[in-house]
């Protein structure tokens, strides 16, 4: 039975690794083959980061977690570069999803500020706020180490492995800016884009009949405009349509702060309690599941911030169309109501949210206005801009 445990454990190891080095890949390459996808710069780095994880980071612990590999040897230098590598690339992936929310909550709720501020000149300094964050978190983990020529089994190497007062220090501190931080700062983002999410629903019902109608009726656009007297119009009604969009906010928010948890707390929760409670643990069958269950967060990420993303699965599809010789009809690419429900109701947030910075009001048309604004070729003032699917 534990010949059977440990051939399942590295077989989940092996494809959580494969997984992760496959999915990060292919949203890169997407991203950087297409001029209108590198917008996206912070996925593209957690690609990135991940990426690493996969190619230096995973295969390292599936060495010192298998019973396979326990007669390798690590020196003192190797298992502090693991060490590094493990703390570094935990805290840069971490760090690169809260800005990722942040940067979200900015699309969303003030698209006009987030299009005028969101420079390059910005992104490159969030990118090298990560790197300069993650090694000095890693910088607090390797004081104390012992010096010269010793060696430690591979499953004992952990941060636990050099005991010292500081250790207790470090686990507290990296848990609170890894972990506790950018918890909250994900948990604030998304109820903030939940708050958003019924603004938009009661104001995308369907508009009453009882609009005052102007006394001369003339063929300006002006004249087309409804002017709705809103202190005479009865409560909106629970319609389908809002019921669906707070569904979809929920299911947004539940996703996406669901699996930070599902992945991290485990993890965070265990080196805590370790620290606080033993100041020694050398390696164990419950760190190393911990640690794994961590690890699946980098091959998750790619999934959750880049293929959800209806324009990253769009190119995609085009480039394996052209690597297929394909033609064009028979390209599989999903529609707008066919695609994934958490990114396109963040795509939609921000159609309907977009006049919040000029504090307009989102009024959806009516039938008639809208052939009217279709002739005419420009927008009418007030109205959503839709994107074409």
């Amino acid at each position: 039975q534990s010949i059977a445990q440990e051939v399942v454990g590295l077989l989940c190891m092996v494809l959580l690794t494969l997984t992760a080095l496959v999915a990060n890949t292919v949203v890169m390459v997407v991203i950087l083959k297409t001029p209108l996808l590198r917008k996206f710069i912070f996925v593209c780095h957690l690609c990135v980061v991940d990426l690493l994880s996969a190619i230096f980071l995973m295969p390292l612990g599936i060495i010192s977690s298998s019973s396979c590999f326990n007669r390798v040897i690590y020196s003192i230098a190797e298992c502090q570069a693991l060490i590094f590598l493990n703390v570094c690339f935990i805290s840069a992936s971490i760090l690169t999803i809260s800005i990722i929310s942040v940067e979200r909550y900015y699309y969303i709720v003030h698209p006009m500020r987030y299009e005028v501020k969101m420079t390059i000149r910005l992104a490159v300094a969030g990118v090298i706020f990560i790197w300069v964050k993650s090694v000095l978190i890693t910088v607090l983990a390797l004081l104390g180490w012992p010096q010269g020529n010793g060696a430690t089994s591979a499953s004992r190497c952990t941060v636990y492995w050099s005991p010292g007062a500081h250790k207790k220090i470090f686990v507290i501190i990296f848990s609170i800016v890894c972990f506790v931080l950018p918890t909250i700062i994900i948990f604030a983002v998304y109820c903030s884009v939940y708050r958003v999410a019924r603004m938009a629903s009661l104001q995308h019902v369907p508009v009453p009949a009882q609009v005052a109608a102007p006394r001369h009726r003339s063929d300006s656009i002006a004249s087309q405009v409804t002017i709705i007297t809103t202190r005479n119009l009865p409560l909106p009604r629970l319609t389908p349509e809002r019921f669906l969009g707070s569904y979809k906010a929920i299911l947004t928010l539940v996703l996406i702060v669901g699996q930070f948890l599902c992945c991290w707390l485990p993890f965070f929760a265990f080196h805590l309690h370790s620290s606080v409670t033993a100041g020694t643990v050398g390696g164990g069958h419950g760190e190393m599941v911990v640690t794994w269950i961590a690890y699946s967060s980098f091959a998750i990420n790619p999934f959750f911030y880049g293929l959800l993303n209806r324009q990253i699965r769009e190119e995609l599809a085009r480039l394996r169309r052209s690597c297929l010789n394909r033609p064009l009809g028979q390209e599989l690419c999903l529609s707008v109501s066919e695609a994934s429900v958490p990114e396109n109701f963040l795509q939609f947030l921000q159609r309907a949210t977009c006049t919040l910075e000029t504090h307009a009001s989102c009024i959806s048309p009516s039938p008639r206005n809208r052939l009217d604004q279709t002739k005419m070729g420009f927008p009418i003032p007030g109205q959503v801009p839709e994107e074409s699917s």
